[in-house]
């Protein structure tokens, strides 16, 4: 049977392309692209060697809890400036927090409004300031509680968002 073999690239609406942009290339650091001759706004960008962030212009309205996840390569400096930003956003997800798994979870929006969660690996050491943080919960491995009671959905041992290849 055929199957998925990997992300290639997420689209984000938005709608302020160069506001956008200028999130993507100077907060996260994603190296701008040529898109292809297009006849709508639109701006990639190099995640790594096989992935992509698309970014394109339309009026579309945000989705509040739909979001794409990044590893980051320093949680602690893109908290800083989440922080200094006033884009962390503990609505649709909960607080910044260490995840069961060991992995670190922030939640913010690009300039329109799009949820981008943040994320690096399990043994990452990050700063007793981020859990100090009034937008932090402590790192003991807190999950998000709905309130719905309803786990429909595979569970168990071994959740990561981290996977071996």
């Amino acid at each position: 049977m055929a199957k998925v073999t990997r992300i290639n690239h997420a689209t984000l609406v938005v709608d302020d392309l160069a506001a956008a942009a200028d999130f993507y290339r100077d907060q996260l650091g994603l190296e701008p692209l040529p898109a292809f001759d297009l006849d709508f706004p639109a701006q990639f960008f190099r995640v790594n060697d096989t992935q992509q962030l698309h970014v394109t212009e339309w009026e579309d309205t945000p989705s509040f809890r739909g979001h794409v996840c990044f590893e980051v390569d320093d949680f602690n400096v893109i908290f800083d400036r989440a922080k200094a930003l006033g884009v962390i956003d503990v609505r649709p997800w909960g607080k910044v927090r260490r995840l069961p798994d060991g992995a670190m979870q922030m939640f913010i929006r690009d300039p329109a409004g799009n949820l981008v969660e943040i994320t690096c690996p399990p043994d990452y050491p990050v700063a007793d300031r981020v859990f100090a943080d009034e937008l932090a919960e402590s790192g003991d491995g807190i999950l998000y509680k709905s309130g719905r009671e309803d786990g429909r959905g595979d569970r168990g041992e071994g959740a990561s968002l981290y996977h071996e290849d």
